[in-house]
């Protein structure tokens, strides 16, 4: 017998979909939304502090605006707009023209939500077996990288 979840109007065993994946990305952004409601931080803004942080604290402007544009699936302006406010507010410094670099504050803050996040990946992810996680994450990464060969077609 399948049933409704009246929540999400999705049945208790649905196959993987757009609105599946979509569900599932929104309950869990909206639980990091509160990490980042209490340090002040806007989700793009926690998006270029990952990117700084991966690659290695510094990082060409230019790479970073474009590593927000290509993740988030936005605009320029609006990823410029997310590191400009990162700079005003201190936690990402232009140590030299065309470069960013997180700052102490910078790297705290990143450092804070990200703790934050996996706190909330545990108990998330909490008694799936690791074979289903896995799984699931080779389905969603081919899925992206269609998705994203789609977009850079058009």
């Amino acid at each position: 017998m399948t049933t409704t979840n009246p929540t999400t109007n999705l049945t208790t065993n649905p196959t993987v979909n757009g609105q599946v994946i979509g569900l599932a990305h929104y309950a869990g952004r909206g639980l990091l939304e509160t990490v980042l409601a209490r340090t002040g931080t806007t989700f793009e803004e926690s998006v270029a502090l990952h990117a700084a942080a991966a690659a290695g604290g510094t990082v060409a402007r230019d790479r970073l605006v474009d590593r927000l544009t290509g993740a988030l699936k936005t605009g320029e302006t609006p990823a410029r707009q997310a590191v400009d406010e990162l700079i005003a507010a201190k936690l990402l410094d232009e140590p030299a023209p065309g470069q960013v670099s997180l700052t102490d504050s910078g790297r705290e803050l990143f450092e804070s939500i990200q703790a934050g996040g996996k706190e909330i990946a545990t108990r998330l992810y909490a008694g799936i077996p690791a074979q289903d996680l896995e799984t699931a994450g080779r389905v969603l990464t081919l899925v992206t990288e269609r998705a994203n060969a789609e977009l850079a077609a058009l």
